[in-house]
């Protein structure tokens, strides 16, 4: 094959020349796209814009605002572990038919064949077939975070600083960021939530900011509280 032959084959894959004219047309879009997919990912996917406010539609009817507001109910009649493991487990059927038993003014009578118009009508049908209410998690960390609620409970973090007023929440949804910095920024400062540990469910207790400050200073010596701020205190 003769030079000028080969030299046609090899211009024969080459682009057309007017292609050119793209290189700076394609050179722009490639930095335009990149730009817009760190915007779509710093704020798409950002805690603010994925997690707060979440308010999935629960398979009860449950009213926080009735229980822990109106009629009073401390939260760890409920969340019965949350003093004791690293999870505030939800109630049980059971613990929800101790008082449903009685106090429930449209209870179906027939048990097996509840009324669908029932609210509680999946409560009845759970405590039938033995299974559990499909209950919808709210606050759910990422699986390479861990969190334990009894250290922040028995060391004086109260329930409304990481749930918010959930005793005025007709449906529960997430307030907090529950980020990373938003943790640290705690751990660094817990002062600004410290409080007595009778208080620790009291929905209500709340103490102007200079007060806060200096019983938090005040708890945070007495108890010798000094939050870890490593990697392995929460990434394990």
């Amino acid at each position: 094959m003769s030079l000028r032959t080969k030299e046609r084959t090899i211009t024969r894959f080459h682009f057309p020349r007017w292609v050119d004219s793209l290189k700076p047309l394609l050179g722009g879009g490639a930095v335009f796209g990149g730009l817009y997919a760190v915007v779509v990912l710093t704020f798409g996917f950002a805690p603010t814009a994925t997690d707060v406010g979440y308010m999935p539609r629960q398979p009860i009817p449950y009213s926080h605002a009735l229980h822990a507001g109106e009629l009073g109910m401390d939260c760890r009649y409920c969340h019965t572990t949350v003093e004791h493991t690293a999870h505030a487990w939800v109630p049980p059927t059971q613990t929800c038919l101790g008082c449903h038993t009685n106090i429930h003014p449209n209870k179906s009578t027939d048990t097996a064949n509840p009324d669908p118009k029932d609210k509680l009508n999946n409560l009845l049908v759970a405590a039938t077939s033995g299974n559990p209410v499909p209950w919808v998690r709210i606050h759910d960390l990422p699986d390479y975070s861990y969190f334990n609620h009894s250290a922040h409970v028995t060391r004086g973090i109260g329930c409304a600083s990481c749930h918010g007023r959930v005793d005025r929440m007709e449906e529960v949804w997430q307030q907090e960021r529950l980020s990373m910095s938003w943790c640290l920024k705690c751990h660094r400062n817990p002062e600004e939530h410290l409080r007595p540990l009778d208080k620790i469910t009291d929905m209500e207790w709340r103490l102007p900011r200079d007060e806060q400050l200096a019983l938090g200073a005040k708890l945070r010596e007495e108890n010798k509280i000094n939050p870890s701020t490593d990697c392995s205190t929460c990434h394990r």
